[in-house]
């Protein structure tokens, strides 16, 4: 049996990044009456499985691959959770 790792990327805008996307959530969510919602602010989840065990190794492919694809990191920002 093969082993692999699972991976959970959070993808954010940048603090000081307008979020036109954030702002219409929330303007949404306090019509509705939701009035202690405050600032939103949107994001996206990728979940990734990954062959092998090496937790570091798969760190930084991970990392390599938010750099190079999963986020535009001139605007957004990213975390990465490893199970």
């Amino acid at each position: 049996m093969s082993s692999s790792l699972k991976a959970r990327v959070f993808i954010t805008l940048k603090n000081g990044v307008l979020d036109p996307q954030g702002k219409a959530i929330g303007h949404a969510l306090n019509g509705l009456g939701f009035g202690s919602v405050g600032e939103v602010r949107q994001g996206k989840v990728i979940d990734l499985e990954l062959s092998g065990s090496d937790a570091e190794k798969a760190k930084t492919e991970l990392k390599a691959m938010c750099e190079k694809l999963l986020a535009n990191t001139v605007i957004e920002k990213y975390e990465i959770e490893l199970k």
